[in-house]
């Protein structure tokens, strides 16, 4: 064999051995690039859901733009979540290997139990996520475009894990029976649009709504709210625990997180002394949200219940809680409103007893000798060591309600006539829902949006502070 031949054969030798070991080469898997989740922008624009009209799937896939803006404001004092991660035998972090609907990348779970997704992941084959709107202890909130109607929704998507699965049905069981109710207050309740379970990860659709009460707060950095706004968010909130009361529910979570603005639109303002600007809402209509732990009057109640601010005496001493314990809660965010921050600043029971005690005065001898606290008294008061390096901040910002009071109009008289009434120690003694409607705060409202309050007007302002 001469050397060109020989050339030519070792050429055609290998291509043929190289196309025949493409031949049988399994096809590359698609490598996916991962892209990163950018944080909403907050609509202006009211919107609504519409149900699909076709269940048909649609095979082009339309990519859509990740939409920009301020990352999500967690609670200064957020809650530490008890649930314990989902993990095999083995420690290792369970992996589910059922391929998304765009069968890009396996499905799975981080260590804490939150679904691990991408912007334009798809859920339910309906539902293009666009980015994260929030993040809680239950999950997280995913803001998504219904595939077939083009509508904007957010998607609650629950953690993968047991405790947290039972509280989404119980919540979507309790948003399931207020749809079906009638009621003045309905409305104020968010709306759920569907549900679905994506691979052990309860989903709840909602209407996608503005900030939260909490979150717009903390956007300008804690200036309170106008007197006329916190009248009016006040009013749709007594307004929708009315409603929830009125069949047969307690909410028992009630907190400004949980309360969202309808659209967050505002006009900006020179603050004092012109060093930044102020945002003024241009609509303050609300939607209450979170019904997790909401409970039926007639089903179990658990000892504890609340977040730890907005947590009334009656819970922290076991003396056990009905409809009052939403109205202590209303009370407490009626003054973070109007003050910009929160009345009770602790995470301890005693602190929080003796925070009570400085504010709005002892504790009545019923309450002290029905609880199984005791060790939290002594001679009738609570036992606090005063001169104790912890008591500072009791001694420097607790004192008499009435003090924190910044102006001395007539308006402001009965605002805190009103809070004083919500935080009544004793539960039979604080005012009800409807009887808060008719309180004589209320009245500036149109007549068209409040109950008839001057029935009540004279009675009342007799009792406000001089």
């Amino acid at each position: 064999m001469d050397g060109a031949f020989r050339a030519e054969f070792q050429t055609s030798f290998f291509r043929d051995r190289e196309d025949a070991y493409q031949t049988y080469l399994p096809p590359p898997s698609h490598s996916y690039r991962s892209r990163s989740l950018s944080r909403r922008t907050r609509s202006t624009e009211k919107l609504h859901w519409h149900r699909k009209t076709s269940t048909q799937h649609q095979s082009p896939h339309t990519t859509y733009r990740e939409t920009t803006g301020s990352s999500f404001h967690s609670r200064r004092h957020k809650r530490h979540s008890n649930g314990r991660s989902q993990r095999g035998k083995s420690g290792e972090r369970r992996k589910r290997r059922q391929r998304s609907p765009k069968d890009e990348h396996p499905i799975e779970d981080d260590k804490d139990g939150h679904l691990i997704y991408f912007a334009e992941d798809i859920l339910d084959s309906r539902y293009i996520i666009i980015g994260t709107l929030g993040e809680g202890t239950f999950g997280k909130v995913a803001h998504c475009r219904h595939k077939y109607t083009g509508e904007e929704v957010a998607v609650k998507i629950i953690k993968n894990v047991d405790k947290y699965r039972y509280s989404a049905k119980i919540e979507i069981r309790i948003l399931e029976s207020i749809s079906k109710a009638s009621g003045e207050g309905k409305k104020l309740c968010v709306k759920m649009l569907d549900w679905f379970d994506h691979n052990g990860h309860i989903c709840i659709v909602f209407e996608l709504l503005g900030l939260s009460v909490f979150d717009f707060l903390k956007d300008n950095e804690y200036e309170p709210y106008t007197l006329e706004t916190v009248r009016d968010i006040s009013y749709q909130l007594i307004k929708s625990i009315k409603f929830l009361h009125e069949h047969k529910l307690t909410h028992t979570d009630l907190k400004p997180e949980n309360i969202m603005f309808v659209e967050t639109e505002y006009t900006e303002r020179a603050g004092k002394r012109g060093k930044r600007l102020n945002r003024t809402l241009v609509s303050s209509e609300i939607r209450l949200i979170d019904f997790g732990s909401a409970t039926h009057d007639d089903e179990h109640h658990s000892t504890i219940v609340s977040t730890r601010h907005y947590r009334g005496p009656e819970v922290l001493l076991e003396l056990g809680w009905s409809h009052p314990c939403d109205l202590w809660s209303i009370g407490t965010i009626i003054f973070e409103l109007y003050k910009g921050h929160t009345l009770f600043q602790t995470h301890d029971n005693r602190e929080h007893l003796i925070m009570m005690e400085r504010i709005l005065g002892p504790f009545p001898r019923r309450m002290i000798e029905g609880t199984r606290k005791g060790k939290y008294f002594f001679k009738g008061r609570v036992d606090w060591d005063d001169r104790s390096p912890e008591s500072k901040y009791v001694r420097e910002h607790c004192y008499n309600l009435k003090r924190y009071q910044i102006g001395k109009s007539h308006e402001e008289d009965l605002l805190f006539d009103l809070i004083a009434r919500l935080l009544e120690y004793q539960p039979e003694k604080r005012l009800t829902a409807n009887e808060a409607l008719q309180h004589p705060f209320f009245c500036p409202l149109p007549s068209a949006l409040r109950s008839d309050c001057r029935k009540n007007e004279t009675k009342l302002v007799g009792d406000v502070w001089s």
